[in-house]
């Protein structure tokens, strides 16, 4: 059997690399589904932070592999983009926690909503990744645009501070209730269910409040890509890379939501870490041009990078501390 086909080139490596990177998610999203919850129960802090180990293992065990086929540039670039990703999730969950709160999603069908959430963000990033891959290939100036970008919403996030956002009061719902059928009440794990219509008595479909969760959710991650596409793409172009680092880092936010929602607060003081890394990220592709270099050092930018984050979860930690003993 002739398999040439698997060296096929592919947005700069063999089709073989990007098949394997898929086999290992979609094993990976079935073994979810299909044996860790074939049967829809309750998430708790323990099985959370086990199940959350074992993604953040794998992520870092391909991170590895990827330093080992590749070489130690793509190596540390894959980690500094895992490290960003994962960072940038654990907004994601505040955001995440206040949809599942205002549509009053029961905790035993949570994790159905992040796992067909995750199924969206899989395609959704792949096609922003690509298209963020053309212009950058095809205009290099771009990556300083995608590297002001980052220095703007840095320095904005820093400013502005924490913003709860209002999701009563989000067109997309009001949008979605003016034109389609949905139901105020749950039906169970169902997105939709058929009822009769009020106006005509035939059964129609209706949405309930569970897939205008998963909606939420899917429109929540798209506003997140647009920081973290940007910041990958300054952290490296190549699209192996920035697609299995995106990837790999959301896969175990969905186990990480269940351990993080309930403690979010004792995160106080991440985001302005989160801001100054957004900066440190955009910053230094003109750092580098100003001192003659390539590329910005990938071991310096890990280095800073997890230097910036540790520090924010240690702060958070300690200024939180008198709160959790009060509890």
């Amino acid at each position: 059997m002739d398999i040439s086909f698997l060296m096929i080139d592919w947005l700069g490596k063999p089709l073989w690399m990007w098949l394997s990177f898929l086999t290992i998610v979609v094993i990976l999203l079935v073994f979810d589904l299909g044996v860790l919850h074939r049967d829809n129960h309750e998430i708790g802090v323990r099985e959370s932070l086990l199940l959350s180990a074992m993604y953040i293992s794998l992520g870092l065990a391909f991170g590895g592999w990827v330093w080992w086929q590749l070489g130690s540039e793509p190596g540390l670039n894959y980690f500094t983009g895992f490290v960003v990703e994962k960072t940038l999730a654990l907004d994601n969950v505040f955001v995440i926690a206040l949809i599942f709160s205002f549509f009053a999603v029961p905790r035993i069908y949570q994790h159905r909503v992040l796992f067909w959430g995750i199924i969206g963000v899989i395609v959704l990033r792949a096609i922003m990744i690509g298209l963020g891959a053309t212009l950058v290939s095809e205009f290099s100036w771009v990556l300083y645009i995608f590297a002001a970008f980052l220095i703007v919403t840095g320095i904005k996030m820093l400013l502005i501070g924490d913003k709860e956002p209002e999701i009563g009061n989000n067109p997309l719902i009001r949008f979605l209730r003016r034109r389609f059928n949905v139901t105020d009440e749950h039906h169970g794990q169902d997105f939709f269910v058929k009822k009769p219509d009020p106006r005509t008595g035939k059964a129609v479909w209706f949405m309930t409040p569970l897939f205008m969760a998963l909606v939420m959710v899917e429109i929540a991650d798209v506003i997140f890509a647009v920081d973290s596409v940007p910041a990958i793409f300054a952290i490296t172009t190549d699209p192996f890379i920035v697609y299995t680092s995106n990837i790999f880092a959301i896969l175990g936010l969905r186990a990480l939501f269940f351990a993080l929602a309930a403690m979010i607060h004792r995160f106080r003081y991440l985001k302005p870490a989160l801001a100054i890394v957004l900066v440190f990220i955009g910053s230094k592709i003109f750092v580098a041009d100003l001192m003659g270099l390539e590329k910005f050092p990938a071991g310096v930018s890990l280095t800073v990078t997890i230097g910036i984050i540790a520090a924010g979860i240690g702060y958070s930690l300690w200024r939180t501390r008198k709160s959790e003993l009060a509890a």
